[in-house]
């Protein structure tokens, strides 16, 4: 309809007949052709269409013929797999029925063996009846009899033997008890390594000048009278040259005084409140101190389970003195010497250490108690949960109380060893005057050193060194050798200085 309104248009247009008809001809022609070409193309998209789809239907049958396959091979492994375990499940359930059936064959042959064991028993019992008949009829006693008859007997054998032994024993033990109780003694000394420490009731504070001296003192004497407050210590200043003197009976305070002294003067800040702050910190820090003392001490001994009141106690036995002896040091003496007395006896050595370590605790109280050092020793010791034993020997150490435990005469003996053993306290003139050789002679050991001096009883050395060898830096090096060398190799009271001097000298003669 489209094409022949388009031809009629054109006829209009072009006026003529002819010309319409030819338009109209050609253009049919065109029509068909493209009709014809129309129908090819749409033919040839079908056949690509249906060959699209063909192809897509064969991938799709491929790939679920492939998932059935695969399928079809798990099932079959499973298949595998359930008839394998039913092969197992049936070898198993055949080897419990033959076990079950040795296991009732193993059962009827213990009743029947049991069965038999149960008659020979009662042949047996009829036996022994019998037998036993016939020795009542053939003694004339019944066997309850003969039984109690048998052990009167005995008991009056043993008894005659046991007494017999236990007189041979008292007899020996009397001919050996004084030689055996000196060869323990002896051998526990011998074997016992002993320390000598000897304490004053001052120390004395070294310093370099008399302008540090003036500084300690302050204007109108305050610094020393708020340090003197503080550390509750009298501290005197004499005319004795680069020392300041520090009393008091509790070596504790003098201690604090000492170290918050040292470090007032390494500071250089000296004035009341910084006294003050530096006199708390020093007390902190010797109360830590006597704490890790007392454990190192207990740790040492192997005594465990110590109250945490009692390890500081012992802790401040280092700081204490009894006649010149150092207490912990005489503690720790006292408690080897009782181990090994009483391993010697066949006692229980720990338990020893431990009353000889704790026997002198009523030595360092904190307040002051009105009763002796023992009898106080033992009531700490109660307080804190130590066993009676332990307590018994503290406070019998001194026959205040009643010897009640094998230990208490052990902790006494062990106690009177360690402080009456020569040496224990007092320094005997030779080993002072060995003491000061040996700091002399240690300190002429060392390349470069002309001259050594022991001076002020050995607290302290001067070492002259020659100007040629050693220079002002390797001065102080050597100070610090020599003090650390003392330090590892010798006992001494107190402390040490050691002052080097090199100096450099000019000499000419006018002729």
């Amino acid at each position: 309809m489209t094409i022949n309104i388009i031809i009629g248009i054109v006829c209009l247009i072009a006026g003529g007949g002819i010309a319409y008809v030819v338009f109209r001809y050609v253009l049919k022609n065109k029509y068909n052709a493209m009709m014809k070409e129309a129908e090819v193309e749409a033919e040839v998209l079908k056949k690509n269409k249906l060959l699209e789809v063909k192809e897509k239907f064969l991938n799709k049958k491929a790939d679920l013929e492939r998932e059935v396959a695969q399928r079809n091979q798990k099932f079959q492994q499973a298949e595998n797999k359930l008839k394998q375990r039913e092969i197992m499940l049936t070898q198993k359930q055949e080897e419990l029925q033959h076990k079950r059936a040795e296991a009732e064959s193993i059962k009827e042959n213990l009743e029947a063996q049991l069965a038999v064991i149960d008659k020979k028993k009662e042949e047996l019992n009829k036996l022994q009846s019998q037998e036993r008949e016939k020795l009542e009829n053939i003694s004339g006693l019944s066997a309850e009899e003969a039984k109690d008859r048998l052990i009167e007997s005995l008991k009056d054998e043993a008894k005659t033997q046991a007494q017999s032994y236990i007189n041979d024993i008292v007899d020996d033990a009397k001919l050996t008890a004084t030689k055996e109780a000196k060869r323990i003694i002896i051998q526990s000394i011998q074997r016992v390594a002993t320390e000598t420490a000897i304490e004053n009731s001052v120390t004395v504070f070294h310093i370099d000048s008399d302008e540090v001296k003036g500084r300690i003192i302050g204007r109108e004497g305050r610094n020393i009278r708020a340090l003197e407050a503080a550390a509750g210590v009298e501290i005197v200043v004499d005319d004795t040259p680069e020392a300041i003197v520090i009393s008091a009976f509790d070596p504790v305070r003098r201690e604090i005084a000492r170290l918050a002294l040292h470090q007032l003067v390494t500071d250089g800040r000296i004035h009341p409140a910084r006294i003050e702050e530096v006199v708390a910190k020093v007390q902190k820090q010797v109360e830590d101190e006597i704490i890790e003392t007392g454990k190192r001490t207990a740790i040492d001994l192997g005594i465990h389970g110590l109250h945490p009141e009692l390890i500081r106690i012992i802790g401040k036995m280092k700081y204490r003195s009894s006649y010149g002896q150092n207490l912990l040091q005489h503690a720790r003496e006292t408690a080897n010497l009782c181990a090994v007395m009483a391993s010697e006896l066949g006692l229980n050595p720990k338990r020893a250490r431990r009353a000889g370590l704790l026997h002198d605790i009523g030595k360092v109280p904190d307040e002051d108690p009105e009763t002796p050092h023992a009898l106080y020793g033992m009531k700490l010791a109660e307080q804190y949960k130590e066993k009676p034993d332990i307590c018994n020997a503290i406070g019998a150490h001194h026959d205040e109380v009643e010897m009640t435990s094998l230990l208490s005469p052990i902790v006494q003996v062990c106690d009177a060893i360690s402080g009456a053993r020569p040496g224990a306290r007092r320094e005997i003139v030779e080993a002072y005057i060995k003491r000061l050789n040996d700091l002399e002679q240690l300190a002429a050991s060392y390349p470069g050193v002309t001259k050594t001096y022991a001076i002020q009883a050995g607290r302290e050395l001067r070492v002259i060194v020659g100007a040629d060898k050693i220079d002002d830096l390797q001065t102080e090096s050597l100070s610090n050798e020599i003090a650390k060398k003392i330090q590892d190799e010798m006992t001494y009271p107190g402390q040490v200085k050691i002052t080097v001097i090199r100096e450099t000298r000019a000499v000419s003669f006018a002729k």
